[in-house]
C-alpha cells in the first residue's frame, strides 16, 4: 500500500510526484511507453505569465521564482501581438492584458523581419516571456521524485479502479498497484479515470491544436525572433531549433485520443500566418496535434472530491501545464499536507473541485 497512486505521467503527475514523495511514498502510472507523450510532449514552451485567466495568471507568477532557479530552463523569448487596421479594438485589448508595449511597424520588423507592412497596421511586445526546456523540466521533477523512492511505471494503463476500504486498488498490464490516495492527473483522460473510480466526472473537455514546423523562412536566423501572435491567437508561431513553428491555434473539441494534425485546418492557420508576413510557406518539415483539456470554466481543477476524501483532481490545465507546474505542485503539496496555502485562498477556491 503506497501513500499516492498518481495516473499521469505527464508534467502535472511527475511535478506532483516530486512534491508528493516528500510526504509519502509514491507511484506514477503512465499509460504510455514514455512519460509526456501527449499534451506535454507537443507544447508551445513559453512562460509567459500574463497568459491565461486570473487564477492561470495567479499560478503562473507563483511559479516564476522556482522557474528562474532550476539551471537551464528558462532562455530569453519576448512576444509580439500583429493586428490588422480592423481588429485595433481586440489589439487594445490584448495589449493592456498581456502588459505589452506598443511598437511602430519599423520597430516591430526589427524584430520580426518578415512581418508585412501592408497587412499590419498594429505591433505590440514585451520581453516577459521565456522559452522552457520542458525535457529539461521533466527530467528535474522525475529525478527528483525517485531520489526519494518514488516509482514511476509506463505502459500501466489504468483498467480497472476499486475503492478500498483504506484506499484504492489500480489495475494495469504490469500487476495491481494499491494507495491510499488517487491522484487523477490523466490530461484529456480524467473523466474517464473519474469514471473508472466511481466518481462522477466534471465535464472536461479535450481541445485539439494543430502545429506546422516550416523552414526558416527567407534562410533568416531566427534565434531572436520572439514568439510572434496574431490578434486574438488566431495564429502563432514560434522559433524551434533553427525552424519555425506555426499553430492555426485552433481549439476543436475531441475524444481523448492520439491526436494528429488536421490538413484543413492547419491549411486555413498557415493562410492567415502568411497574410501577415512577406514570405510565404512552401513546404512542411513535419506537423502533429495536441490536445489541450479545459474543465467547463477553462480554470484548472486542483483539490480533493468533495464525494470522496481520497480522490485528488489533477486537471484541465488546458495547456499552461508548464508554465504554472511549480505554483500547482506546490499548491497541491499544500492541500494534500493540511498546510495554509501559500497561494491566496481566491485562487483555492477558484481551482477547487466543489465549485461544480
Amino acid at each position: 500500500m503506497r501513500d499516492f497512486i498518481i495516473i499521469g505521467g505527464g508534467i502535472a503527475g511527475i511535478s506532483a510526484a516530486a512534491e508528493l514523495s516528500k510526504l509519502g511514498t509514491v507511484t506514477v502510472l503512465e499509460a504510455e511507453g514514455a512519460l509526456a507523450h501527449h499534451a506535454s510532449g507537443r507544447s508551445a514552451a513559453l512562460y509567459e505569465p500574463h497568459y491565461g485567466l486570473p487564477p492561470i495568471v495567479a499560478l503562473s507568477l507563483a511559479s516564476g521564482e522556482a522557474l528562474r532557479a532550476k539551471e537551464g530552463i528558462l532562455s530569453p523569448r519576448g512576444m509580439m501581438v500583429l493586428a490588422g487596421a480592423h481588429e485595433r479594438e481586440a489589439f487594445e485589448k490584448e495589449r493592456k492584458g498581456f502588459n505589452l508595449d506598443d511598437l511602430t511597424i519599423e520597430e516591430a520588423r526589427s524584430r520580426f523581419p518578415i512581418l508585412n507592412p501592408d497587412s499590419v497596421a498594429y505591433a505590440a511586445a514585451a520581453d516577459h516571456a521565456w522559452d522552457i526546456d520542458t525535457d529539461l523540466l521533466i527530467q528535474g521533477y522525475l529525478k527528483e521524485a525517485r531520489g526519494r523512492g518514488a516509482d514511476v511505471l509506463p505502459k500501466a494503463r489504468a483498467a480497472a479502479i476499486e475503492r478500498l476500504a483504506d484506499g484504492w486498488r489500480v489495475t494495469t498490464a504490469q500487476g495491481d498497484h494499491e494507495g491510499r490516495i488517487l491522484v487523477n492527473a490523466s490530461g484529456a483522460w480524467v473523466d474517464e479515470v473519474a469514471k473508472l473510480a466511481g466518481i462522477a466526472p466534471l465535464g472536461f473537455t479535450p481541445m485539439r491544436r494543430s502545429m506546422a514546423r516550416i523552414p526558416a523562412p527567407g534562410g533568416h536566423d531566427l534565434s531572436r525572433w520572439p514568439m510572434v501572435f496574431g490578434v486574438g491567437e488566431s495564429w502563432y508561431c514560434k522559433p524551434d531549433a533553427g525552424a519555425l513553428i506555426v499553430s492555426p491555434a485552433e481549439e476543436h473539441p475531441a475524444d481523448p485520443h492520439d491526436a494528429w494534425a488536421d490538413d484543413m485546418v492547419l491549411a486555413e492557420g498557415l493562410a492567415r500566418f502568411e497574410e501577415k508576413v512577406t514570405e510565404p510557406v512552401t513546404r512542411l518539415i513535419a506537423s502533429w496535434a495536441g490536445l489541450r483539456t479545459f474543465s467547463p470554466d477553462r480554470v484548472p481543477v486542483i483539490g480533493f472530491a468533495p464525494s470522496d476524501p481520497a480522490f485528488f483532481w489533477l486537471a484541465g490545465q488546458g495547456g499552461y501545464g508548464f508554465q504554472s507546474a511549480p505554483g500547482v505542485s506546490g499548491l497541491v503539496g499544500d492541500l494534500v499536507a493540511g498546510r495554509a496555502p501559500l497561494i491566496g485562498a481566491d485562487v483555492v477556491a477558484a481551482v477547487a473541485p466543489a465549485r461544480f
